[in-house]
């Protein structure tokens, strides 16, 4: 009988090789198409306490290819409707990756305004998702 860890990281693992190449996801809101993360349009948000994640991500990541679908799920759920996404290239964003303390791809970050309230690295369970994007609530 195969484990299901070690046969769930290989299929990550090739989902992650088909996502070389695809479009990077950028700031959005719940149905708006992704841009690049933009310093004043975070700013903006976290005047207003808007909530905000930071994510961290690359193309050849398997984790960050596991975490798209389910940031898009519960980017369309109600409660999430004014959730604003920020996302920061790993392999091209250095001086943004320092900004944020942040040191892997796949990496989240939740912020309720101005205040960081939880940060995840490597996490790919959507009920884990979900509670960090709650805490922006």
């Amino acid at each position: 009988m195969i484990a299901r860890r070690p046969l769930l990281a290989c299929v990550l693992a090739t989902a992650g090789a088909f996502y070389v190449g695809a479009a990077l996801p950028g700031t959005a809101r719940a149905g708006e198409p992704p841009t690049p993360f933009d310093a004043e349009a975070f700013e903006a948000a976290q005047k207003t306490d808007k909530p905000i994640l930071v994510e961290i991500t690359a193309p050849w990541c398997p984790v960050c290819a596991a975490q798209k679908p389910i940031l898009e799920r519960l980017r369309a759920l109600p409660r999430f409707s004014e959730l604003q996404i920020f996302t920061i290239d790993f392999d091209t964003q250095k001086e943004l990756m320092r900004r944020f303390h942040a040191t892997l791809q796949s990496t989240l970050i939740g912020y309720k305004g101005r205040q960081e309230v939880g940060r995840s690295t490597g996490e790919a369970q959507a009920e884990w998702i979900e509670t960090l994007l709650d805490k922006t609530l």
